[in-house]
């Protein structure tokens, strides 16, 4: 694949998520990080759940130089309210992120449109599920190799497994739609690093989609 060769050097990804532990080794170094809740912001974004920690792996696995901002909007529970990822989203804007990871959904996904539609007028790429409509749609395929991704009619089919774990089954691990847009996000970021506007990464990426059953 074209993009192979990059690592998302100088691009800025954000997470919107549980956080992190910037101590895993699958983390690396994070550029900057905010908790948001409905009592406020601060900067203690520590993981309590390891769903950011092991989306943040898969992003970091594929693009491995990617510069990491860190928005965590879940605290002990994967839930958040409409106003805190609002206010995540438009954290991420006001830093001037080029690819936001959104892996997650939403009840309300007409709530979240506003703010979607900033993103990308700003020309920040959110990678989402198909259901909440970022600029890159993603839908699991559990057949796909996590080192590819397909393309089909406008949306991106990626792997629904976490980055291995030594010792640790596929199965056991970390798995679903979260981790196919966190996969799809490495290979979002890689793109970005060689094309700066948001219709050439989506040309780049469609060109070198492959089939699942790619060798």
């Amino acid at each position: 694949m074209y993009v192979d060769h990059l690592t998302g050097q100088g691009v800025r990804v954000a997470l919107i998520d549980s956080g992190v532990n910037p101590a895993h080794p699958h983390v690396g170094a994070i550029v900057t990080g905010v908790a948001i809740s409905p009592s406020g912001e601060n900067g203690v974004y520590l993981d309590y759940l390891g769903h950011g920690t092991a989306v943040a792996g898969a992003i970091r696995e594929k693009a491995a130089a990617a510069e990491l901002y860190i928005v965590k909007v879940f605290d002990r529970a994967l839930t958040t309210s409409l106003d805190s990822l609002l206010r995540a989203l438009d954290w991420c804007l006001a830093r001037d992120v080029h690819v936001v990871n959104l892996s997650l959904g939403t009840v309300r996904p007409d709530g979240l449109r506003p703010a979607l539609d900033r993103a990308a007028s700003a020309g920040v790429i959110v990678v989402s599920p198909r259901s909440t409509g970022g600029v890159i749609s993603v839908d699991l395929d559990w057949t796909c190799p996590r080192d590819a991704y397909r393309y089909d009619d406008g949306v991106f089919f990626a792997s629904g497994y976490a980055r291995p774990i030594p010792g640790v089954p596929p199965d056991r691990n970390l798995n679903g739609p979260s981790f196919a847009v966190a996969n799809m996000t490495g290979f979002v970021a890689r793109a970005r690093q060689t094309c700066a506007s948001v219709p050439a990464v989506l040309d780049l990426l469609i060109r070198h989609a492959r089939p699942a059953s790619h060798p």
